[in-house]
C-alpha cells in the first residue's frame, strides 16, 4: 500500500491539463500559418515509455529561445533548491547537526549546477527520440535544402549519420550543403547511386557559399570551384551547370539588400530557418514574402542542421507525382526543375508547432508556462506513462530509508556520472576532430570545453564522494 501519498494531485493536474486544456501539435504552412491536415505527428514508443524523463527535455529542446530559456530554467531550479534547503536548515534545532546539514547543502550547489549543465548538453547535442512527421499525401515529398556534416567547419555529424537522421525524420531527399566544400558530398552521393547504401532518402550535392550573404548552391556536379569567386560569377556557374541558388537566412541582416540578390539571378530565399522559425521580426517576414511573390522568387525553409541543436522542425514539401517510380537522376532533376522554375504552387514550407507564440522580451517566468504547455500537449498514453512513473517514484520514496543511500550521497554519485558523461563526450569529439582535421573546427572547440569542465567537475565530485562515503563524520551529541 502507498503511505503518505503525494502523487495523486500531480497525476490529477497533469490529466486535467491534457484533457480539458489540450494543446494540439500541428504541422503548419509557414507562409500562411494554417494547419496542413495531410501531415500528422508520430510519437515514438520509446519516448512514451520514458515520457517523464524524455518528454520535458524534448519539449525544452524546441523552446522558441532555447539559449536564453535553458539557463533561466537552471536559475529557477537553483532558486527552488536554495529556498528549500535554507528552509530545512532553519528548522533544525541542534546546532552541530545544522552545521553538518549546511555544509552538505552548500556542497550540493556545484553538483546541481554540474548536473543541470550536463542535462543542457544532452538537450543540445544528443539526438533523443523526438516526435516525427507523418506524410499522408500521395504526391508530395519532403526535402532539405540546407544541412551540414562534419566536412563543414561548423558541423558535428558524419555523412552516414546525417543520412540516417533525415530518414528517421521523414525526408525523401536532402541536399548536403557543407561550407566551401562539395566534393565530399559528391563522393557520398556517388556511393549511394552505386547501391552501396539505400537510395532513400536521396543524397543530393550542394554547398553553402559564404559571400556577401550565405547562399545554398544546389545540384552541383563537381565541374567547377567556388573559392575566391564573386557572387555574380558563382550564381552564373551554378545555373550554367543546371543547379539553383537559394539565399540563406537573409533576415539575419548580415547581407546586402534583397534587390541585390534578385539582380544576381538567385532562385529564391529562405523564408524560415530552424534557428529562427516564426520568431524573427514579422514585418521583415511579410516584406520578404511580398518581395518574393512580386519577383517570382521561390521561398523555402532552411533546416540548417549541423548535427546538434533543436529537433527537426522544418520540411519543404515538393509536389512531385510518381516520385517513387523515378530513378535517382530523374528525382533530383524534378526537384531542381521546381526550384529553377520558382514554382511556389508546388512547394510548401512545413513547420512543427507545439506551443503558442511568445516574444523574447520577458522570459523570466517562461519556464513555468513552458511546463504547463508541455502537459497540455500530452495524449492518453503519455499521461499514463507519467502516472505510472509517479507511482513508482512514490513507492521508492516511501521505502528509500530502508533500501537506498541518503540523498547527499546520491547527489555526489549523480555528479560523478554527469562529469563522466561530459568527459566521454569530450573524448569522442577529440577523436572525431582528428578524423576530420582540416574540415570541422567545432569538434576541437567543444572537445576542449567539455574536457575542461568535465575534469573540474569530476575532481569536485570525487572529492565530495570521498567526504560523504569514506571519511568518518564526528558523532553529534
Amino acid at each position: 500500500m502507498l503511505k503518505k501519498s503525494f502523487v495523486a494531485i500531480p497525476i490529477l493536474v497533469i490529466a486535467s491539463l491534457a484533457l480539458f486544456f489540450h494543446l494540439d501539435i500541428h504541422i503548419i504552412d509557414a507562409l500562411n500559418l494554417k494547419t496542413v491536415p495531410a501531415y500528422d505527428i508520430h510519437i515514438p514508443i520509446l519516448r512514451i515509455i520514458f515520457e517523464p524523463i524524455l518528454g520535458l527535455l524534448l519539449y525544452l529542446n524546441r523552446a522558441i529561445y532555447p539559449l536564453q530559456e535553458l539557463p533561466i530554467t537552471l536559475l529557477w531550479i537553483l532558486v527552488f533548491y536554495i529556498s528549500l534547503g535554507l528552509f530545512k536548515i532553519f528548522k533544525i534545532a541542534a546546532v552541530p547537526y545544522r552545521r553538518q546539514t549546511t555544509l552538505r547543502f552548500f556542497g550540493n550547489i556545484p553538483l546541481l549546477i554540474g548536473i543541470c549543465f550536463s542535462v543542457f548538453i544532452v538537450i543540445l547535442f544528443v539526438r533523443l527520440p523526438n516526435n516525427t512527421i507523418v506524410n499522408n499525401t500521395s504526391n508530395e515529398i519532403l526535402v532539405t535544402s540546407h544541412a551540414h556534416t562534419e566536412y563543414s567547419h561548423d558541423g558535428l555529424i558524419s555523412q552516414e549519420k546525417m543520412w540516417a537522421w533525415h530518414k528517421r525524420n521523414g525526408f525523401d531527399a536532402l541536399f548536403i550543403t557543407d561550407h566551401a566544400n562539395h566534393k565530399k558530398t559528391l563522393d557520398f552521393s556517388t556511393q549511394q547511386r552505386n547501391n552501396q547504401f539505400p537510395i532513400a532518402p536521396l543524397i543530393m550535392v550542394g554547398q553553402e557559399h559564404s559571400g556577401s550573404n550565405h547562399m545554398s548552391l544546389l545540384g552541383l556536379n563537381g565541374k567547377f570551384e567556388t573559392k575566391d569567386k564573386p557572387d555574380s560569377l558563382i550564381v552564373n556557374l551554378v545555373h550554367k551547370h543546371g543547379g539553383a541558388v537559394i539565399v540563406n537566412h537573409w533576415f539575419d541582416g548580415k547581407g546586402k539588400d534583397k534587390e541585390f540578390y534578385k539582380d544576381l539571378g538567385v532562385d529564391g530565399f529562405e523564408i524560415e530557418n530552424v534557428g529562427k522559425e516564426l520568431y524573427y521580426d514579422r514585418t521583415i517576414f511579410k516584406d520578404l514574402n511580398k518581395f518574393c511573390e512580386d519577383n517570382k522568387l521561390l521561398m523555402l525553409g532552411g533546416l540548417d542542421f549541423h548535427g546538434y541543436g533543436r529537433a527537426c522542425g522544418i520540411w519543404n514539401a515538393f509536389q512531385i507525382p510518381n516520385w517513387h517510380q523515378m530513378d535517382p537522376d530523374k528525382k533530383e532533376n524534378s526537384i531542381l526543375e521546381i526550384i529553377r522554375n520558382r514554382d511556389q504552387s508546388r512547394v510548401k514550407v512545413l513547420m512543427y508547432q507545439d506551443r503558442p507564440f511568445y516574444s523574447g522580451k520577458n522570459l523570466l517566468f517562461q519556464p513555468f508556462i513552458t511546463v504547463v504547455n508541455y502537459f497540455r500537449t500530452l495524449n492518453f498514453w503519455q499521461v499514463l506513462s507519467w502516472a505510472l512513473w509517479l507511482i513508482l517514484f512514490q513507492l521508492l520514496w516511501n521505502y528509500r530509508r530502508e533500501h537506498f543511500i541518503p540523498m547527499h550521497k546520491r547527489m555526489a554519485l549523480a555528479g560523478m556520472l554527469s562529469s563522466l558523461f561530459l568527459i566521454v563526450l569530450g573524448l569522442y569529439y577529440m577523436v572525431r576532430a582528428n578524423a576530420v582535421k582540416g574540415y570541422s573546427k567545432v569538434f576541437a572547440e567543444y572537445s576542449s570545453l567539455l574536457l575542461i569542465i568535465g575534469s573540474i567537475f569530476m575532481v569536485y565530485s570525487l572529492g565530495t564522494i570521498y567526504f560523504r562515503f569514506f571519511k568518518k563524520m564526528k558523532k553529534i551529541n
